[in-house]
């Protein structure tokens, strides 16, 4: 059962958040050409990859039941559930940048919900990368 647990920790790990990671960095480019049918179409997909990292959470939390008094865990843990909260900021500021954008005549240039994005998104980028890190050295052997 644990081997089954490693794979799918490390599976939704790499197709879930990676894509995500990627969707959600390219998202301002998108937002600055005004690019709506693209712009849908990333928010669709990081709805979709979101619910798929909740995969790597609950099959990381099943896997380390048995050391969740662990720093490295706890710290792991916290960290995905800020990279959650964060996620749903950037999932608010794709959906209103398209209405801004979508309105007839835009009234905006989503700049705010561009940088908001731009910033979290790198901000969540190293949350996984701070966490892969601890996931590597923490665990025990």
């Amino acid at each position: 059962m644990t081997q089954l647990l490693l794979w799918l920790h490390i599976g939704f790990a790499i197709f879930a958040l990676g894509p995500l990671t990627a969707v959600t960095m390219s998202t301002p480019r998108f937002i600055r050409s005004k690019d709506l049918n693209v712009l849908r179409y990333l928010h669709r997909t990081t709805r979709i990859y979101a619910i798929g990292a909740i995969g790597v959470f609950v099959a990381g939390v099943l896997l380390g039941r048995d050391y969740l008094g662990k720093p490295y865990l706890s710290i792991s843990m916290t960290l995905f559930i800020v990279a959650a909260v964060l996620l749903v900021i950037v999932d608010r500021d794709q959906s209103s940048a398209i209405k801004l954008l979508g309105a007839e005549p835009p009234t905006d240039d989503a700049k705010a919900q561009r940088a908001r994005i731009g910033a979290f998104s790198g901000v969540i980028a190293l949350i996984w990368l701070v966490i892969l890190v601890l996931m590597v050295w923490g665990s025990p052997a």
